[in-house]
């Protein structure tokens, strides 16, 4: 229960067809999930490029890198009961069930792999907000920012070579990043590490976000696009993305960076996203 604020029930929608892509995430009169201007989503074909049209990408194996955004993303999905879909790949085959617990969102994943089998996992979810919304996590949290962010900084900031900065969160390397908005031109990717658990705030409404996983490294990825991306089209696009792993490019990430399948050949994990409107 958050004080001060009456829960807001939430519904999902998804099209299995197309990536297994959440569509909707709404309630109380609000739709959470940004629409991308990008057209062309349903004529993707596997390892094509990835088509920005907003709503929530699963992203496996990887989120940056090859392929761009995963291998799930461009590829149908099977229905395996009510609100259960499942994707197989050459390497591993992930089931995922939403259900509905008293209008909390809860998202129950199952990856089935070889033991040892490393991967990055996001739930890559570009939110509808206003300038005016903040992202809030614990003071402090080491964060990660990705080579984008270089150009924002005094020259001679960045390290040589290196795939990230980190620093504390909310302003690693004097970038404050827990404001949204308003549209600046600037582009940049950030990972909250050992972070599970984060809140956005948006005028009287707040959507909480909750990765459970035993034994796997969770983070709160963060891609804070204010209007500096694509440079040919730029417009805005906020993602909070729940993750596996500390990394976006599963080529970068070192041995602590990644989710690993155990001995059992098995990884579950939980999402939980819940509404509260603040009075």
């Amino acid at each position: 229960m958050v004080t001060g604020a009456t829960p807001v029930p939430l519904q999902v929608a998804y099209d299995a067809a197309h990536g297994g892509r959440w569509t909707s995430l709404h309630g109380g009169g609000r739709e959470w999930l940004w629409r991308g201007p990008e057209p062309g989503r349903h004529e993707v074909r596997p390892d094509d490029a990835f088509v920005d049209a907003g709503g929530l990408e699963e992203c496996l194996p990887t989120v940056r890198g090859e392929p761009d955004h995963g291998e799930m993303w461009s590829r149908p999905w099977r229905s395996a009961g009510p609100g259960t879909l499942v994707i197989q790949r050459p390497t591993f085959v992930l089931t995922r069930r939403i259900s509905d617990d008293g209008g909390v969102v809860v998202a129950d994943y199952r990856l089935a792999a070889d033991p040892g089998h490393r991967f990055v996992w996001a739930a890559h979810a570009l939110l509808d907000l206003s300038p005016a919304a903040h992202l809030d996590a614990p003071a402090g949290t080491p964060t990660r920012l990705h080579p984008e962010a270089a150009a924002l900084l005094p020259p001679g900031t960045w390290p040589t070579d290196a795939p990230w900065l980190t620093g504390e969160w909310p302003a690693p390397a004097g970038l404050t990043l827990d404001t949204l908005g308003p549209d600046d031109g600037t582009a940049l990717g950030a990972v909250l590490l050992d972070c599970p658990r984060v809140q956005v705030t948006d005028g009287v409404d707040r959507l909480t976000l909750e990765l459970e996983c035993a034994g796997q490294p969770r983070s709160t990825a963060l891609w804070r696009n204010l209007g500096g991306w694509p440079a040919d089209r730029p417009y805005r696009s906020v993602g909070v993305e729940p993750m596996l792993g500390a990394a976006f490019d599963l080529t970068d990430a070192g041995p602590a960076d990644v989710a690993v399948v155990p001995p059992a050949g098995e990884v579950s994990w939980r999402l939980t996203i819940s509404a509260h409107r603040i009075h």
